[in-house]
């Protein structure tokens, strides 16, 4: 692959080590959005955005793209970084790889005659952020329970790429684990791997007898009819993206014990990430002839 000129704006030390990655292979990497970052890296950062993107071809942004609609996500810059200030510098046309990517940004790239891809909707690189999600939940999990994982009843609401990867791992450690899900082929399959299966219908006569629940699903599943069901020493892990899949003020009244584990991937295997981002990051490129 010819050497380009990449800029990564914004994110958490996933971005960093996907930047200092693609430097090693030969490109041009300029880095902003990281000034109250305390890790270090091996790459500078540019003075300004401008700095930053100025003769790039690509930019990347965070995973998530946004957590405020039109603010990047950049937990570690000194100030708010305006999504349009982004598309404002760049080229007509020019590639903004980010993930979870808002349709109201969609507009303002539009606007902007920016070519935005999301890169969490890309298959390779949903399937393999599911295994450090689950290894973090699995890891929260440890941590917070009382009890081994070992022979506990696992509750998994959800059998999507996440779900199947949880599901496989928790089955590894010996949990018995069910999964709660509408499609009649996740049932089937379900039973052909002897996971316990549970219709979404019926969750409410499995919720009591959970020592773990985790969600997957990225609506409201655990109301407050659903929480009075849960047993007080339960665990909810909630992965789902925002706005989460429990109702956390009504479970905070009940008294369950809820942690909602948001962009795990950066925080527990930064490094194994970032190379499912750069690998994906490739893939796009090969496929679209830049």
């Amino acid at each position: 692959m010819d050497s380009r000129k990449y800029a990564v704006i914004g994110g958490d030390l996933r971005n960093v080590k996907l930047a200092e990655a693609i430097r090693s292979d030969g490109n041009r990497v300029s880095l902003f959005g990281f000034k109250n970052a305390g890790f270090g890296s091996s790459l500078t950062e540019a003075e300004d955005l401008e700095a930053a993107i100025a003769d790039s071809d690509i930019v990347i942004g965070p995973l998530p793209c946004t957590n405020e609609n039109e603010i990047l996500n950049a937990p570690f810059h000194d100030s708010k970084i305006h999504i349009s200030d982004v598309f404002r510098i760049m080229k007509e046309n020019q590639l903004f790889i980010a993930g979870r990517i808002s349709g109201r940004i969609l507009q303002i790239a539009q606007s902007y005659n920016i070519m935005p891809i999301d890169i969490l909707e890309r298959e390779e690189m949903a399937v393999l952020n599911a295994i450090p999600t689950a290894e973090g939940a699995i890891q929260i999990a440890m941590e917070e329970l009382p009890i081994t994982l070992n022979g506990s009843n696992v509750l998994i609401l959800g059998y999507g790429r996440l779900g199947k990867v949880l599901a496989n791992m928790l089955t590894g450690l010996g949990s018995e684990v069910y999964v709660a899900t509408r499609k009649y082929p996740d049932i089937a399959w379900l039973k052909a791997y002897g996971i316990k299966p549970v219709y979404m219908d019926d969750l409410d006569k499995y919720l009591a007898g959970m020592d773990l629940i985790i969600n997957t699903i990225p609506s409201r599943i655990l109301d407050q009819e659903k929480l009075e069901l849960i047993g007080k020493e339960s665990l909810v892990i909630d992965l789902a993206s925002k706005p989460g899949g429990v109702d956390f003020d009504k479970a905070k009244m009940i008294g369950i014990k809820v942690i909602w584990a948001l962009s795990l991937p950066g925080k527990v295997a930064p490094v194994t990430a970032a190379g499912y981002m750069k690998q994906t990051i490739y893939n796009i490129l090969q496929e679209m002839g830049v």
